[in-house]
C-alpha cells in the first residue's frame, strides 16, 4: 500500500475519532437538550463521516474498486442526522416552551409548532 494512501487513511480516522470523542464528550458535559442537541448530530457526521471516508480509501486502495456501501451509509447519515435533530428540537420547544415565548414569526402563519400563531389566540379568546 502507497505511503500516502496510509496516511490518507490515517488522518481520516484520527478526525473521526476525534469528532466522535468531542460529540461524546459534548453529550456529558452539556447541560440541556436543546446544547445536547448539538453533540451527536456534529459526532455523527463528521465522525462516523470521516470513518466511513478513510474505508473508502482503503478498500479502493485494496482491491482497485469503489466500496458504495460506504457512499451509502455516508448519504443516508448526511441526511438522517439533521432531520432527526429538527424532530427532537421541535418536540423539545412543543414540551418546554409556551407559544407566547416565541419571538414573532413575522408571517400569517406562526410557527409551525402551534396551531395558530400566538397573536391569533388572543384574539379568538375575547
Amino acid at each position: 500500500m502507497p505511503l500516502i494512501a496510509e496516511i490518507l487513511i490515517a488522518f481520516f480516522l484520527v478526525v473521526g475519532g476525534v469528532f466522535g470523542l468531542v460529540g461524546s464528550f459534548g453529550m456529558l458535559k452539556l447541560r440541556d437538550t436543546m446544547q445536547r442537541l448539538h453533540a451527536p448530530t456534529k459526532a455523527t457526521t463528521l465522525g462516523v463521516g470521516g470513518v466511513l471516508i478513510a474505508s473508502m480509501i482503503y478498500f479502493y486502495v485494496d482491491t482497485g474498486k469503489i466500496s458504495f456501501h460506504e457512499l451509502l451509509i455516508t448519504l443516508f447519515l448526511f441526511l438522517t442526522a439533521p432531520i432527526t435533530a429538527n424532530f427532537i428540537a421541535k418536540t423539545y420547544m412543543q414540551a418546554h416552551i409556551r407559544p407566547e415565548d416565541l419571538p414573532g414569526s413575522e408571517r400569517d402563519y406562526g410557527w409551525s409548532l402551534y396551531s395558530d400563531p400566538p397573536g391569533d389566540r388572543d384574539e379568538q379568546d375575547q
